[in-house]
């Protein structure tokens, strides 16, 4: 077991290295290109920390381990809202300000529900994954159109917090062509490292005989959340709460409509009950919490970041120690 173990943690490694340098490659490449820094926020830098989860689900999909691919997209959702956004409000307490991402929480729970109802009959087809993957491109419009209205001066009068806390955030312009080079680096260890991955973690799986879907849920699901956690644990350190905040709702909706949706397509596969009425109701009820917490009372204190990282280590617990 040991080459397995060396190849996630390898792949961890590379992966977390690689996810930011594609990141930032794309980010540097929008930026040069003319792109204004709130749809770069938004769009690249929310849901590109998800091209882990992406690829990872892809090459399990493909190697005939749907299992492993749900559990990828769901587990990761469940890290991004307990774990994640837990460890930053520990760091330093999240007040939202951004009117953009208020009107972003009901959308990922729209997202989810949309996930829960094309899933409810325990398959997975490939309609149900186009009709995700079309979500997911409403979405990204919808989410550029809001960018572009914010920069034009639209509905606000004055400029949204999140745009602000981007402008600072974003690196100078570099040159294209260095931009280009870490974008296609990035994205070939991201590929390499995915694949590694995904090999490794079926191995163990196989190797103690877990479940594809609870290695996915664990051990996968929180290695593709480690880009999430840095952005958000940095943003919070920055004390840029609504770049902390912004980053784990554009990863939520990439997740459970892109991701889900590749799967889908590429390997229609039936849905277990497990994942379903235990694993998708979590996530809901976490994603609920979130929505009635910052729409309230507009922030996440340090309390109720205790609180989620308690339920995520809880919830690890029920999933190692009580079979489904």
């Amino acid at each position: 077991m040991l080459l397995p173990m060396l190849s996630v943690a390898i792949g961890f490694a590379v992966l977390a290295v690689s996810a930011d340098r594609f990141v930032f490659g794309a980010a540097a490449l929008a930026r040069g290109l003319g792109v204004s820094p709130l749809v770069i926020g938004l769009t690249i830098v929310g849901f590109g920390t998800s091209a882990p989860e992406l690829l990872i689900s892809l090459f399990a999909a493909l190697d005939g381990k749907p299992e492993l691919a749900l559990g990828n997209a769901i587990g990761s959702n469940i890290a991004n809202t307990a774990l994640v956004l837990g460890l930053a409000a520990l760091v330093f307490p999240l007040v939202v300000r951004s009117e953009v991402l208020r009107r972003e929480y009901p959308l990922m729970l729209a997202s989810m529900l949309l996930a829960l109802a094309v899933l409810l009959d325990g398959q997975l087809t490939v309609f149900d994954g186009m009709l995700l993957c079309i979500g997911m491109l409403g979405i990204l419009a919808w989410t550029v159109s809001v960018g572009m209205h914010q920069r034009r001066g639209g509905r606000f009068q004055t400029p949204d917090a999140l745009d602000r806390e981007f402008e600072e955030r974003l690196e100078k312009p570099v040159p294209l062509s260095t931009a280009l080079t870490w974008l296609f680096v990035g994205l070939g260890l991201l590929l390499i490292s995915s694949k590694v991955l995904v090999w490794g973690a079926s191995e163990l799986a196989r190797g103690f005989g877990i479940s594809d879907l609870v290695i996915g849920l664990t051990v996968v699901a929180i290695g593709t959340s480690l880009p999430e956690i840095a952005a958000s644990v940095a943003g919070s350190l920055r004390k840029e709460p609504d770049i902390a905040v912004g980053n784990v709702l554009g990863s939520n909706m990439f997740n459970i409509l892109a991701v889900v949706g590749v799967a889908g397509m590429v390997h229609p596969s039936p849905v277990s009950g497990a994942l379903l009425y235990r694993d998708f109701t979590f996530m809901l009820l976490l994603a609920a919490a979130l929505l009635a917490l910052t729409l309230r009372k507009g922030s996440i204190s340090r309390a109720a970041g205790g609180v989620g990282v308690a339920l995520y280590l809880g919830y690890l617990a029920v999933l190692v120690l009580v079979p489904a």
